[in-house]
């Protein structure tokens, strides 16, 4: 067994960085991060409540359900490309750089999502024009969380590596908030017509202030001291995807299995329950959009409380037994989705969301702890979004078992228990492979 070291160029970047320096660069990657998970959430969203109806028409509901979840999942299919594209350029021209690229193309191609004609204004054209929109953003969506992962541990304290690694990670409940909060918003305050036909751009136009926030904070962020120092030395990868290929693809597929349950769990819980909730088990899509804000409120907390866990007993453990614990509950959270009182429904998703958002906290400090800083930001990306693009599939996967089932829940409970174990695994080999970085749990 290889086990990959860090340089000493690493231990002397980080040796002098104090907790000031690494707040502001932290609150410009949270900054980026809830628009990155607005944008993308939107289209989650809209996937379940909007797009089946006016991009995909079928007399039968459940096919304009699968072609909406589909190219939902195209999406997160783009994701690993962007990761090598993007991830590569972070590893070559700095982390910086490449973030402010990814936020602007994110920011952009949502807002022209917004704009985009139907299939009874352009006809086929709509679809294709949607699932090529779906595909950019993905590509630059691949390269913003672990750029913006990347950029945070590399400038926060050794020892406190695993809470600040936790902080880009609420960027998703803070963009989920944002994101089914405009929906809900725009649905109780016009009617259902009205929200079908032009309403649901609403939210998606407003990504365009919002990335002018993101923007202006990003330009005023410094470079990542590991990165600048490696690149004084002349010790940059001349080529970080062969050489994270090569030397780490344990470490990948390790990271991999560690980031399916937040990715893949959360789709099917925020956007899979939605669209069965509303179309099978006939509740209102303001309950629906209301369980889903709860529940990310609830995990904002629960992964600023993973982050102090994480620093005190490791990160891995975090997984592993937020794992197990989201296994065991995926069980009793479909039993109270399908019991037809609103206040056991929202509690359904918040149980089910704040148990798999303890392994999802782990990720941040796994991740990074298991790639040298030469090929960080690209073995972050691969593994990351190789997970991200079979977890946008999910909600496709998981929507065609239940019909097959007669429309009965239990193919989605089996689902979310089976991913939940395969991350906990993950979390329970992860050490093993980790960058022995000193006074860092992993």
């Amino acid at each position: 067994m290889t086990y990959t070291q860090p340089t000493s160029i690493e231990f002397g970047a980080v040796h002098e960085l104090d907790t000031r320096s690494a707040n502001k660069v932290a609150l410009g990657a949270l900054v980026g991060s809830v628009l990155e998970y607005y944008d993308f959430f939107l289209f989650s969203a809209a996937a379940a409540l909007v797009f089946n109806v006016q991009y995909f028409t079928s007399g039968n509901p459940t096919v304009a359900a699968l072609a909406s979840f589909a190219t939902f999942g195209v999406g997160v299919a783009a994701r690993p490309i962007g990761g090598i594209v993007f991830g590569a350029m972070g590893d070559r021209i700095g982390r910086r750089k490449t973030l402010m690229i990814t936020i602007i193309g994110i920011g952009i191609i949502t807002a022209l999502i917004g704009i985009l004609p139907t299939y009874a204004a352009i006809g086929i054209a709509a679809p294709i024009l949607l699932v090529l929109l779906r595909i950019v953003q993905g590509l630059f969506v691949g390269g913003e969380w672990s750029g913006a992962l990347t950029l945070v541990v590399e400038n926060a304290p050794l020892h406190l590596r695993a809470r600040y690694a936790v902080i880009p990670l609420i960027g998703s409940p803070v963009g989920t908030i944002l994101s089914s909060g405009g929906f809900f918003l725009v649905t109780i305050m016009i009617s259902q017509q009205n929200f079908e036909s032009w309403g649901w751009r609403i939210p998606f136009l407003l990504s365009l202030p919002l990335l002018l926030v993101a923007v202006y904070i990003r330009r005023k962020l410094e470079e990542s001291p590991v990165f600048r120092q490696l690149e004084e030395a002349g010790e940059l990868s001349a080529n970080p995807v062969s050489t994270a290929f090569k030397n780490s693809w344990r470490q990948i597929l390790i990271g991999m299995a560690a980031s399916l349950l937040g990715m893949g769990g959360f789709y099917l819980v925020t956007t899979f329950c939605v669209w069965y909730g509303v179309n099978v088990l006939g509740y209102d899509r303001t309950l629906m959009l209301l369980g889903t804000i709860v529940a990310a409120v609830v995990e904002i907390f629960v992964i600023l409380l993973s982050g102090r866990l994480g620093a005190r007993y490791g990160s891995s453990r975090v997984i592993l037994w937020g794992g197990i614990a989201s296994a065991v509950v995926a069980l009793p959270a479909f039993l109270l989705l399908t019991s037809g009182i609103p206040v056991l429904v929202v509690l359904s998703m918040t149980l089910a969301v704040a148990t798999l958002s303890f392994p999802y906290a782990g990720t941040g400090a796994v991740l990074t702890g298991l790639f040298p800083a030469q090929t960080r930001f690209t073995g972050v990306a691969v593994a990351n979004n190789s997970a991200a693009m079979v977890a946008g599939f999910v909600p496709l996967l998981v929507t065609g078992l239940v019909a097959a089932a007669q429309d009965h829940w239990w193919p989605a409970a089996l689902v979310l228990a089976l991913i939940s174990l395969i991350t906990a695994s993950a979390g329970a080999i992860a050490p093993k492979f980790s960058v022995d970085l000193p006074g860092f749990k992993h």
